[in-house]
């Protein structure tokens, strides 16, 4: 396996959010694993259910 093969394990399967400004209201982005945005949510309880609807394992970061 390839360490570019090795960095792409779980970009499909795990999912982080972080709060982010939109137009001046406080929303949550959903990102994958490597960073990519995938979503846009009002609050961090939907992200985290759009997370979990997509069979994706949502990631704590600290």
């Amino acid at each position: 396996m390839s360490g570019q093969e090795l960095l792409m394990l779980g970009v499909s399967q795990v999912a982080y959010c972080r709060t982010v400004m939109q137009d001046g209201t406080e929303m949550v982005a959903i990102h994958a694993a490597d960073g990519t945005p995938m979503a846009i949510a009002e609050d961090e309880a939907s992200a985290l259910n759009a997370i979990l609807e997509h069979e994706m394992v949502p990631a704590l970061l600290q």
